[in-house]
Protein backbone atom coordinates (compact mmCIF):
# COMPACT_ATOMS: atom_id res chain seq x y z
CA UNK A 1 0.00 0.00 0.00
CA UNK A 2 1.34 3.41 -1.02
CA UNK A 3 0.37 6.21 1.36
CA UNK A 4 0.74 9.93 0.74
CA UNK A 5 0.51 12.27 3.73
CA UNK A 6 -0.13 15.95 2.98
CA UNK A 7 1.92 18.22 5.22
CA UNK A 8 1.20 21.91 5.82
CA UNK A 9 3.98 24.18 7.09
CA UNK A 10 2.22 26.42 9.64
CA UNK A 11 3.20 28.93 12.34
CA UNK A 12 3.45 27.57 15.86
CA UNK A 13 0.45 28.75 17.87
CA UNK A 14 2.81 30.38 20.39
CA UNK A 15 4.29 32.67 17.71
CA UNK A 16 3.31 36.32 17.66
CA UNK A 17 1.51 37.10 14.41
CA UNK A 18 2.17 40.41 12.65
CA UNK A 19 1.65 41.82 9.17
CA UNK A 20 3.70 44.19 7.03
CA UNK A 21 3.44 46.34 3.88
CA UNK A 22 0.25 48.02 5.06
CA UNK A 23 -1.21 44.70 6.28
CA UNK A 24 -0.99 43.07 2.87
CA UNK A 25 1.68 40.48 3.70
CA UNK A 26 2.40 38.10 6.57
CA UNK A 27 5.54 39.00 8.54
CA UNK A 28 7.58 35.81 9.05
CA UNK A 29 10.21 37.51 11.23
CA UNK A 30 10.75 35.46 14.37
CA UNK A 31 7.96 33.00 13.54
CA UNK A 32 8.57 29.34 14.38
CA UNK A 33 7.02 26.87 11.94
CA UNK A 34 5.77 23.34 12.68
CA UNK A 35 3.91 20.48 11.02
CA UNK A 36 0.22 21.29 10.98
CA UNK A 37 -1.14 19.41 14.05
CA UNK A 38 -4.00 17.73 12.16
CA UNK A 39 -1.51 16.54 9.53
CA UNK A 40 0.76 15.22 12.27
CA UNK A 41 -2.08 13.07 13.60
CA UNK A 42 -2.46 11.53 10.14
CA UNK A 43 1.30 11.07 9.72
CA UNK A 44 1.38 9.19 13.00
CA UNK A 45 -1.42 6.92 11.77
CA UNK A 46 0.50 6.37 8.53
CA UNK A 47 3.47 5.20 10.60
CA UNK A 48 1.20 2.57 12.13
CA UNK A 49 0.30 1.29 8.66
CA UNK A 50 3.98 1.22 7.76
CA UNK A 51 4.98 -0.77 10.82
CA UNK A 52 1.98 -3.13 10.97
CA UNK A 53 1.17 -3.61 7.28
CA UNK A 54 4.38 -2.76 5.44
CA UNK A 55 3.01 0.37 3.75
CA UNK A 56 5.33 2.91 2.15
CA UNK A 57 4.84 6.50 3.32
CA UNK A 58 5.55 9.63 1.29
CA UNK A 59 4.96 13.16 2.57
CA UNK A 60 4.20 16.13 0.34
CA UNK A 61 4.14 19.89 0.79
CA UNK A 62 3.25 22.74 -1.55
CA UNK A 63 5.76 25.47 -0.76
CA UNK A 64 9.14 27.11 -1.29
CA UNK A 65 12.48 25.99 0.11
CA UNK A 66 11.63 27.37 3.57
CA UNK A 67 9.26 24.42 4.13
CA UNK A 68 12.00 21.78 3.82
CA UNK A 69 12.84 21.67 7.57
CA UNK A 70 9.23 20.67 8.21
CA UNK A 71 9.46 17.92 5.59
CA UNK A 72 12.76 16.75 7.11
CA UNK A 73 11.02 16.46 10.48
CA UNK A 74 8.36 14.27 8.87
CA UNK A 75 11.15 12.11 7.41
CA UNK A 76 12.77 11.91 10.85
CA UNK A 77 9.46 10.72 12.30
CA UNK A 78 9.57 7.83 9.84
CA UNK A 79 8.31 8.76 6.37
CA UNK A 80 10.25 7.06 3.56
CA UNK A 81 10.56 10.02 1.20
CA UNK A 82 9.25 13.52 0.61
CA UNK A 83 8.00 15.66 -2.27
CA UNK A 84 8.04 19.45 -2.33
CA UNK A 85 6.11 21.20 -5.08
CA UNK A 86 8.21 24.29 -5.68
CA UNK A 87 5.64 27.07 -5.51
CA UNK A 88 3.86 29.35 -3.07
CA UNK A 89 0.56 28.00 -1.76
CA UNK A 90 -1.73 30.80 -2.90
CA UNK A 91 -5.21 29.41 -2.22
CA UNK A 92 -6.97 26.13 -1.50
CA UNK A 93 -7.93 25.33 -5.08
CA UNK A 94 -4.39 25.95 -6.30
CA UNK A 95 -3.03 23.59 -3.62
CA UNK A 96 -5.63 20.95 -4.52
CA UNK A 97 -4.61 21.12 -8.19
CA UNK A 98 -0.94 20.59 -7.32
CA UNK A 99 -1.73 17.72 -4.94
CA UNK A 100 -3.96 16.05 -7.53
CA UNK A 101 -1.05 16.02 -9.99
CA UNK A 102 1.31 14.50 -7.41
CA UNK A 103 -1.24 11.82 -6.48
CA UNK A 104 -1.99 10.97 -10.11
CA UNK A 105 1.70 10.65 -11.00
CA UNK A 106 2.57 8.71 -7.85
CA UNK A 107 -0.20 6.12 -7.99
CA UNK A 108 -1.00 6.39 -4.28
CA UNK A 109 -3.64 4.11 -2.78
CA UNK A 110 -4.39 6.14 0.34
CA UNK A 111 -4.01 9.90 0.85
CA UNK A 112 -4.11 11.21 4.41
CA UNK A 113 -4.44 14.87 5.38
CA UNK A 114 -5.57 16.94 8.30
CA UNK A 115 -9.12 18.24 8.09
CA UNK A 116 -7.72 21.80 7.90
CA UNK A 117 -4.57 23.81 8.48
CA UNK A 118 -4.43 25.90 11.64
CA UNK A 119 -3.28 29.06 9.82
CA UNK A 120 -6.14 29.62 7.35
CA UNK A 121 -8.65 27.02 8.63
CA UNK A 122 -10.13 26.64 5.15
CA UNK A 123 -10.91 22.93 5.44
CA UNK A 124 -11.31 22.70 1.67
CA UNK A 125 -8.18 21.11 0.18
CA UNK A 126 -8.75 17.37 0.83
CA UNK A 127 -12.30 17.43 -0.51
CA UNK A 128 -11.40 19.45 -3.61
CA UNK A 129 -8.45 17.16 -4.32
CA UNK A 130 -10.74 14.14 -4.17
CA UNK A 131 -13.18 15.88 -6.50
CA UNK A 132 -10.47 16.62 -9.06
CA UNK A 133 -9.37 12.96 -9.04
CA UNK A 134 -12.82 11.38 -8.64
CA UNK A 135 -11.54 9.57 -5.52
CA UNK A 136 -13.66 8.48 -2.58
CA UNK A 137 -13.41 11.02 0.27
CA UNK A 138 -14.17 10.94 4.00
CA UNK A 139 -13.92 13.99 6.26
CA UNK A 140 -13.67 14.40 10.06
CA UNK A 141 -12.04 10.99 10.44
CA UNK A 142 -11.29 9.79 13.98
CA UNK A 143 -10.26 6.24 13.07
CA UNK A 144 -9.22 4.28 10.00
CA UNK A 145 -8.43 0.65 9.23
CA UNK A 146 -7.39 -0.79 5.88
CA UNK A 147 -7.52 -4.40 4.72
CA UNK A 148 -6.47 -5.26 1.17
CA UNK A 149 -8.28 -2.71 -1.02
CA UNK A 150 -11.07 -1.77 1.39
CA UNK A 151 -11.13 0.66 4.30
CA UNK A 152 -13.26 1.17 7.36
CA UNK A 153 -13.44 4.75 8.59
CA UNK A 154 -14.91 6.16 11.76
CA UNK A 155 -15.97 9.78 11.74
CA UNK A 156 -17.71 12.28 13.94
CA UNK A 157 -21.20 13.47 13.03
CA UNK A 158 -23.68 15.68 14.87
CA UNK A 159 -24.69 13.85 18.01
CA UNK A 160 -22.57 10.74 17.51
CA UNK A 161 -20.19 8.71 15.38
CA UNK A 162 -20.52 7.06 12.00
CA UNK A 163 -18.81 3.97 10.59
CA UNK A 164 -18.19 3.89 6.85
CA UNK A 165 -16.84 1.25 4.50
CA UNK A 166 -15.29 2.15 1.15
CA UNK A 167 -12.64 1.11 -1.36
CA UNK A 168 -9.22 2.43 -2.28
CA UNK A 169 -8.06 4.76 -3.75
CA UNK A 170 -9.23 7.03 -1.00
CA UNK A 171 -8.58 10.47 0.46
CA UNK A 172 -9.19 10.90 4.18
CA UNK A 173 -9.19 14.15 6.16
CA UNK A 174 -8.63 13.51 9.86
CA UNK A 175 -8.53 15.14 13.24
CA UNK A 176 -7.66 14.41 16.83
CA UNK A 177 -8.95 10.95 17.67
CA UNK A 178 -7.39 9.15 14.72
CA UNK A 179 -4.48 9.04 17.18
CA UNK A 180 -4.12 10.68 20.56
CA UNK A 181 -1.60 13.38 21.42
CA UNK A 182 0.33 10.89 23.55
CA UNK A 183 0.88 8.77 20.41
CA UNK A 184 2.64 11.57 18.50
CA UNK A 185 6.29 10.85 17.81
CA UNK A 186 9.28 13.01 18.62
CA UNK A 187 12.18 12.41 16.21
CA UNK A 188 15.13 10.77 17.93
CA UNK A 189 18.77 11.25 16.97
CA UNK A 190 18.80 8.15 14.78
CA UNK A 191 15.70 9.32 12.94
CA UNK A 192 17.18 12.79 12.41
CA UNK A 193 20.41 11.35 10.99
CA UNK A 194 18.51 8.96 8.70
CA UNK A 195 16.27 11.80 7.48
CA UNK A 196 19.29 13.55 5.98
CA UNK A 197 19.81 10.62 3.62
CA UNK A 198 16.18 10.12 2.60
CA UNK A 199 15.01 11.48 -0.77
CA UNK A 200 13.41 14.92 -0.81
CA UNK A 201 12.27 15.41 -4.38
CA UNK A 202 11.52 18.90 -5.66
CA UNK A 203 9.04 19.07 -8.54
CA UNK A 204 7.78 22.07 -10.46
CA UNK A 205 4.09 23.03 -10.24
CA UNK A 206 1.57 22.43 -12.97
CA UNK A 207 0.47 25.58 -14.78
CA UNK A 208 -2.70 26.96 -13.25
CA UNK A 209 -4.31 30.38 -13.19
CA UNK A 210 -4.74 31.66 -9.65
CA UNK A 211 -8.17 33.25 -9.34
CA UNK A 212 -8.10 34.58 -5.77
CA UNK A 213 -5.80 37.14 -4.18
CA UNK A 214 -5.53 38.11 -0.51
CA UNK A 215 -6.03 41.88 -0.29
CA UNK A 216 -5.14 42.49 3.34
CA UNK A 217 -5.02 40.99 6.82
CA UNK A 218 -5.92 42.22 10.27
CA UNK A 219 -5.43 40.95 13.78
CA UNK A 220 -8.51 40.30 15.92
CA UNK A 221 -9.44 42.96 18.44
CA UNK A 222 -7.69 42.65 21.78
CA UNK A 223 -9.75 40.98 24.45
CA UNK A 224 -11.24 43.35 27.00
CA UNK A 225 -10.45 43.06 30.67
CA UNK A 226 -12.37 40.44 32.60
CA UNK A 227 -15.00 41.80 34.95
CA UNK A 228 -15.63 39.89 38.15
CA UNK A 229 -19.17 39.86 39.55
CA UNK A 230 -20.06 38.71 43.02
CA UNK A 231 -22.03 35.45 42.91
CA UNK A 232 -24.84 37.05 44.89
CA UNK A 233 -25.20 40.00 42.50
CA UNK A 234 -27.33 38.33 39.85
CA UNK A 235 -28.86 41.62 38.71
CA UNK A 236 -25.43 43.07 37.82
CA UNK A 237 -24.49 39.89 35.97
CA UNK A 238 -27.64 40.02 33.86
CA UNK A 239 -27.05 43.72 33.13
CA UNK A 240 -23.50 43.07 31.88
CA UNK A 241 -24.53 40.08 29.76
CA UNK A 242 -27.36 42.06 28.21
CA UNK A 243 -25.84 45.53 27.71
CA UNK A 244 -22.09 44.86 27.30
CA UNK A 245 -21.62 41.27 26.13
CA UNK A 246 -24.96 41.39 24.29
CA UNK A 247 -25.43 37.65 24.55
CA UNK A 248 -28.90 37.74 26.10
Amino acid sequence: MKILVCISHVPDTTSKINFKDDNTDFDTTGVQYVINPYDEFMLTRAMWFKEKQGASVTVVNIGNVSTEPTLRKALAIGADDAIRVNTEATDGFFVAKQLAEVIKNGGFDLVLAGKESIDYNGGMVPGMTAGLLDYNFVNACIGIEVKDTSATIYREIDGGKETLSTNLPLIVAGQKGVVEEKDLRIPNMRGIMMARKKPLNVVEPVAFEVTTVSKNYENPEAKSDCKMVDSANVEELINLLHNEAKVI
